[in-house]
């Protein structure tokens, strides 16, 4: 498969997407985001970083972005789709998945190593561990308070659509271990359908022993599961 990695103005880990799907045998694509998805495209990674310097609010303009459209089209045909921190809000505000993406409770950039429980092992973005696992990634965010009402965050629980919360090393979710303030910990979503997934913390950066671990590795391996 080939996983193309949309680049839009002020995507600034679209290198390290790149660079860790390769290191686990992923083909990748850099794809500017007005050139379109390429038609071998079997599946897409929103990046991380500032896209359009988070105007208006973050994700809010590369959401209009053309490509978002055939990202959309892709995504109901079963492509997998994978929003990563600044991918993950634009995924929100583009409407692949519910919910949104705000301010952070400290109004603080936090960039620190977070541990994260496995809530769906069922998935593909979770086929690589236990539900009930305890794994440890990076975040770095200014804007990644994940906030939905209660009735949706309720669905989104019965249908088994929460993937990870924010917890302490010994899995135990509490308000001390939620870095940003999201709603009931959560860190990572999917949308209607099990291809299409959306979470605030890095994957990408903890795929490397020497370098943040690899706790990270068996999310991006979900492009190879589907």
């Amino acid at each position: 498969m080939t996983v193309a990695v949309v680049q839009f103005g002020g995507s600034n880990c679209d290198r390290d997407a790149v660079a860790a799907l390769t290191h686990l045998g992923i083909d990748t694509e850099r794809v500017w985001h007005e050139d379109g998805l390429p038609e071998d495209a079997t599946g897409v990674m929103l990046p991380g970083g500032f896209s359009y310097g988070d105007y208006l609010r973050a994700g809010a303009m590369a959401a209009q972005s053309p490509i978002m459209n055939e990202v959309r089209d892709a995504a109901e045909r079963g492509v997998p789709v994978l929003g990563v921190c600044n991918g993950a809000q634009v995924g929100c505000e583009s409407r692949l998945t519910e919910g949104a993406f705000t301010t952070n409770r400290s109004a603080r950039f936090q960039c620190e190593l977070v541990h994260l429980r496995v809530e769906n092992a069922e998935t593909p973005w979770t086929a690589a561990y236990d539900e009930g696992e305890v794994i440890e990634v990076p975040i770095a965010h200014g804007e990644g308070r994940f906030e939905i009402s209660v009735e949706r965050y309720e669905a989104l629980e019965a249908a088994g659509r929460v993937l990870f919360r924010y917890c302490d090393a010994d899995g135990n979710v509490t308000d001390e271990a939620n870095p940003n303030g999201s709603t009931a910990n959560v860190a990572g979503i999917l949308g209607e359908r099990a291809s299409v997934a959306v979470l605030m913390p890095h994957p990408e950066r903890a795929t490397l022993a020497d370098v943040g671990g690899t706790d990270g590795a068996g999310i991006l391996r979900g492009f190879a599961e589907q």
